[in-house]
């Protein structure tokens, strides 16, 4: 059978991302992602505070995910940012902590480099946009990337990480953007900041949301595959930037806001990138390449 045109296929994408948006719950499905506990807060220096420990932690089980992060907020107490301005107490409150790889002393780093962050610059977002700003005026080809590099040294040097490289926990937690690695943490931490209040993204930042790129994990990787936007087999920078690429085409301005119903979409179909029982429940079935004609 004949490959369908370039203008139809693309058309066919866009109508099936169009349906995904359309059937997410956000509400019901925000109550299992992590995001969901940076909305406990008020105070936008609060949002910003928990939101990076939030993204930070988040990999691995959703439900292992919210019950340590629960945790966490639990120990730094109904304000954390009251008590991110005293370590004693919060590398106290932290002390026995542990999730995967991190101790309470790896969070501990992380609160206080956050919140050091914070009041040398007034806001966490200020930090990242002067770094952004200064990126574009060099004429950095990449300055998303290059203002997450600043941003990630200068929390890292703040909250006293340690340098010695022999335990994976302080290195995992807050990673260097200099390698590889799609960082879906960090990214993932940029889309709740940046794009518009719309019940599960915050818009506590000034950066335009056509800036960004969309976190790549395990489902949003499989279904960028899917669709034709990449051929990178992991989850690098690479993919990042090509699987936006793609979105771009359907949402200039913000090419970010599909991650949310499809990152959900691929957790509850558990893509297997071949034909299966479970794509009959896909809305991008029409459009994937293990079932359209030419694939």
């Amino acid at each position: 059978m004949a490959t369908p045109r370039r203008s139809t296929w693309d058309r066919d994408i866009g109508v099936a991302l169009a349906r995904v948006e359309a059937a997410c719950d956000r509400g019901a499905r925000r109550a299992q992602d992590p995001v969901d506990l940076v909305h406990r807060y008020r105070d936008p220096l609060e949002q910003e505070l928990v939101a990076v420990v939030a993204a930070s932690v988040a990999f691995g089980n959703v439900r292992a995910i919210q019950v340590k992060l629960g945790e966490i907020l639990d120990r730094l107490g109904p304000s954390p940012l009251r008590t991110s301005d005293d370590p004693a107490l919060v590398k106290r409150r932290l002390r026995g902590f542990r999730h995967r790889v991190f101790r309470g002393e790896d969070i501990a780093c992380l609160v206080l480099g956050g919140r050091r962050a914070q009041v040398r610059h007034g806001t966490l977002g200020r930090l990242f946009q002067g770094a952004f700003d200064r990126a574009t005026a060099a004429g950095d080809d990449d300055p998303l990337r290059a203002a997450l590099i600043t941003f990630v040294d200068e929390i890292r040097a703040l909250g006293g990480f340690p340098s010695d490289p022999s335990r994976r926990g302080p290195r995992h937690l807050l990673p260097d953007p200099r390698g590889r690695s799609a960082m879906k943490r960090l990214v993932l931490f940029l889309r709740w900041m940046v794009r518009p209040a719309d019940g599960v993204d915050l818009g506590l930042w000034t950066l335009s949301p056509e800036h960004l790129l969309i976190p790549v994990d395990v489902h949003i990787e499989r279904i960028g595959r899917n669709l034709g936007f990449t051929r990178e087999k992991t989850a690098t920078w690479k993919a990042a930037r090509e699987i936006t690429a793609g979105l771009r085409r359907y949402a200039p301005r913000d090419p970010a806001g599909y991650d949310f119903a499809l990152c959900h979409l691929g957790m509850q179909t558990r893509c297997r990138e071949r034909r299966d029982p479970v794509c009959e429940s896909c809305a991008m079935r029409p459009v994937c390449r293990h079932w359209r004609p030419c694939g």
